[in-house]
Order: C-alpha cells, then sequence, then structure tokens
C-alpha cells in the first residue's frame, strides 16, 4: 500500500479548496495522471500522481482544503502493474514559474518549497520573471536609514547589532526589500522566529494602517455586528481568488495615489470597420472585439508615453521604464476576476490579437489558464462595455502604473459645426499612479488613445 500527499506546489503556497476529484475507488492509475484538480490562491491547477495502483481509499471530497503534505488517497501498488515513469516534477505544470507572489497576499511560506509562484499581470524586478507584490513603497517604519540595514539582511548578511543572519528565505529578503521593510524589525512566526512573507507584508500593512506591528496584521474596517439580529443571513466563505483579489487591490488602493481622467471616443467610423473585417477574424478562428482593437492602440500608446509602461521603485528612488509591451485583460468569472496577459502587443497585428485574445477568454472562463499566462503584464485594460454603464474608477495592477476602463459605447447627438448629427461615443477611464504621471500627462494620454479610436489611420503614422 502507498500513500499519495499534495506535492509541493510553489514557494508560499501551502494548499488549495479540492475543486474536483478525478478519481474513485477500484480506478487503477498511473504515475503522472491527474487525480485531482486544486484551487490554490494563484490559480487552479491539475495535480498528477506521484504513485500507481488500484485507488483503495480516498481520504478528501471535492470542497475540502487541503495542504501540502496532507494524505489525498492510498493505493494498492500490487493491484495493477504500472509502467515506468519519468520521475514526477516537483511542481503542477501551472506551477512551473519561479516567481514571487500582483500585491496579492499568500499563505505561511513553505519552507521546504522550492519554487515561488504568483497571479496574473505583474511586474519582475531586473533578472527575474513577473512579480505580483504589493506596489513599491518607501522604506516602510524607519525611512531611509533603514535601506543599508534592510540591503544587507536580504542579501544574506548578518544584521548590524543582530548577531547572526535573518531567519527568512531569500524569496521573503527579496519582498521585504521590494516592499521598503526593514526585515530586521519584522517579528517572524514560523519555527525558530522564521519570518515568511506573510508576517513582512502584515508588518507593512500595519503600518500604512497604523495597526501596530506583527505578522497577524490585517487591513480591516473593525469587527461586524451580528446581523442575524436583524433577519435571517447566510455567511458565505471566499474562494481563495476572491480572498486574494480583495487583498491585493485593498494594498493597490492604500498604497497608489489614484487619478482617474475620464473622457469619449467617437468610434462611429471604427464601428464601421470592426463590423467589415469582422469575418477575416472569425476565419482566423478569434472575433474582432474592441477590446482586441484597443490592445493594438495601446501598444502603439505605450511607445508613445514610455512612463505608462512603468513601475516606481520608492525603495530605490527610481523608475523602471519597460521596452516590452505586455497587456493584461481583465477577464470576469464566476471564481472573480482573473487577468490573462497578452505578450508582445506591438509585434502582433490585430487579427493575431483577436485570435489570441479568444483563446485566453476560452481558457480563463473554463479554469484553466496557467501562472506563466497571467505574469508579467506591463498595463491593464477592463472592458465592462459587454454589461453596460458609462465611466467607473480602474484601480491600477500593481505594481503596474496605469489601467484603461472601458464602457458601453452610444449614440449621441455631436455638434459637428453646423448641426447636431448621431455618432457611438465610447466613454474610457483611465487610472494612473500620481507618483508617476502628472495629470498633464494622463489627459496627452487618453486624448491621444481617443483619437486612435476615432482615427486609425493615425496607428501608422
Amino acid at each position: 500500500m502507498a500513500d499519495f500527499v499534495i506535492p509541493e506546489l510553489g514557494e508560499n503556497v501551502v494548499g488549495g479548496d479540492v475543486v474536483r476529484l478525478l478519481v474513485k475507488p477500484g480506478d487503477t492509475i498511473k504515475k503522472e495522471q491527474t487525480i485531482l484538480e486544486l484551487e490554490t490562491d494563484k490559480a487552479t491547477i491539475e495535480v498528477p500522481s506521484s504513485v500507481a495502483g488500484v485507488v483503495k481509499e480516498l481520504k478528501v471530497k471535492t470542497g475540502d482544503k487541503v495542504k501540502v503534505g496532507q494524505v489525498i488517497l492510498t493505493v494498492d501498488e500490487n493491484g495493477a502493474a504500472a509502467p515506468a515513469q519519468a520521475p514526477q516534477k516537483a511542481t503542477s505544470t501551472s506551477a512551473a514559474t519561479e516567481a514571487p507572489a500582483k500585491g496579492a497576499d499568500s499563505k505561511p511560506a513553505d519552507p521546504a518549497a522550492a519554487k515561488h509562484e504568483d497571479l496574473a499581470g505583474a511586474e519582475p524586478p531586473p533578472g527575474e520573471d513577473a512579480q505580483i507584490t504589493p506596489s513599491k513603497v518607501v522604506d516602510i517604519g524607519r525611512g531611509a536609514a533603514a535601506r543599508p540595514a534592510a540591503a544587507a539582511s536580504a542579501a544574506g548578511a548578518p544584521v548590524p547589532g543582530g548577531g547572526g543572519l535573518v531567519p527568512a528565505a531569500p524569496s521573503t529578503r527579496r519582498t521585504a526589500r521590494e516592499l521598503g521593510v526593514d526585515i530586521t524589525q519584522v517579528n517572524g512566526s514560523g519555527p525558530g522566529g522564521r519570518i515568511s512573507v506573510d508576517d513582512v507584508k502584515g508588518y507593512a500593512r500595519s503600518v500604512l494602517t497604523g495597526s501596530g506591528g506583527g505578522p497577524a496584521a490585517r487591513v480591516s474596517s473593525g469587527p461586524l455586528p451580528d446581523f442575524s439580529q436583524w433577519g435571517e443571513v447566510e455567511v458565505q466563505p471566499m474562494r481563495n481568488i476572491r480572498r486574494v483579489t480583495a487583498e491585493r487591490l485593498s494594498t493597490a488602493w492604500a498604497t497608489i495615489p489614484h487619478v482617474t481622467q475620464c473622457d469619449k471616443s467617437d468610434i462611429t467610423e471604427l464601428e464601421k470597420l470592426r463590423q467589415k473585417y469582422a469575418k477575416t477574424a472569425e476565419k482566423a478562428g478569434g472575433k474582432l472585439t474592441i477590446t482586441a482593437i484597443a490592445l493594438k492602440v495601446l501598444a502603439a500608446a505605450l511607445k508613445k508615453f514610455p512612463q505608462f509602461n512603468s513601475s516606481v521603485d520608492m525603495a530605490g528612488q527610481s523608475i523602471v521604464l519597460k521596452k516590452y509591451v505586455h497587456i493584461g485583460v481583465a477577464v470576469d468569472t464566476d471564481r472573480g476576476l482573473i487577468v490573462p496577459v497578452i505578450r508582445d502587443v506591438d509585434s502582433k497585428n490585430i487579427v493575431e490579437l483577436s485570435v489570441e485574445l479568444a483563446q485566453f477568454a476560452e481558457k480563463t472562463k473554463a479554469g484553466k489558464l496557467t501562472l506563466p499566462e497571467m505574469q508579467g503584464g506591463s498595463f491593464t485594460i477592463s472592458n465592462l462595455g459587454g454589461i453596460g454603464g458609462t465611466y467607473f474608477t480602474p484601480i491600477v495592477n500593481a505594481p503596474e502604473v496605469a489601467i484603461l476602463g472601458m464602457s458601453r459605447a452610444v449614440t449621441e447627438p455631436v455638434w459637428n459645426g453646423s448641426a447636431f448629427e448621431p455618432r457611438l461615443m465610447m466613454p474610457l477611464s483611465l487610472s494612473y499612479d500620481h507618483r508617476v504621471i502628472d495629470g498633464a500627462d494622463g489627459t496627452r494620454f487618453l486624448r491621444w488613445v481617443c483619437e486612435a479610436f476615432e482615427q486609425p489611420f493615425l496607428l501608422s503614422l
């Protein structure tokens, strides 16, 4: 008899919710066969088996919360001859990219984890893969004087006056350095005072909210009243993705000075072109949507206004300008908002973008998007036009510095100088980080985008 346990899923990923079990008692399984789908706070992943044989007992059911190392099932290895298999990979296919955890809090770090996962569309530090951490802020708690100590501890050097090394993994020190946190001021919640990423983020959050230090600190509006005293209620636990989204957006809103600039674009002529060439995109397997066109418009805009394709490093007192154009597109799913990233948008034509966008939308809604497909974004689009509304205030997807919100286009009377005529007008909302982008630049950027929608040939100029 042999037990199958949840393998390491990546650094700081310590478990998740069982979404679907793919085997039952009596089934014969092979090594590397997918046996369950697990929703972590990063994504939904398929977990392969490391054992082969006949399933004798399932120890979990759909909806259960499980942790790395927990026994999932027991098999009789003598019940079936299992063919030789290559050694199991240490991580699932969707968790294979090394990256720290776009403003999201993760669960307590697993000291044995060998890799570091993240959510969608984040920006990497130099030489590393995509980064999903809260916006980089000024050295928290101690000001600029804290930087030497933080840098030393991040490099694994003895802490001045501390009598030794900081008990923290390299990824945890990196998170502290990026948040401007003096890691020597953080209390570790792990064995022997070991500091986790959660401890660092909890300390940063407590300083920002004035709630005091400590690993248990959380952004909160205080305890809620007992609503049942006024009537019937139902309490639904947050799914992992919803919890992480709530925490990450709270951090982004608290740390980024947001400004939202609004404008309207006359897309009357563009809509005629879209309908005319829609069949071309359909033949290629895509759909020529206004979002696909917006990707190409924004790729040109980011080249024209490079400060919108950047990240701010307050700890290093610098701005990181990106030479690549990877744009995230927010997708509404029954599990929450997920942002796949379209890479190298500037090098693809609109038909190619429409095909890739359709493929990503299908994978996202099916819960099959992998972590690498949600990494590395440098700008984000949120299109609510299919639902309705006019303007809204999208929250910047840290560590990016800007996001474009698109609302439903409506036909309005527009004065042409001599008379009113019906024109199809699309409302646009641009939110940006005021630390990097001034109001005048925000207005110029959005006006340029509006004019590009109105006169698409300008893109070729």
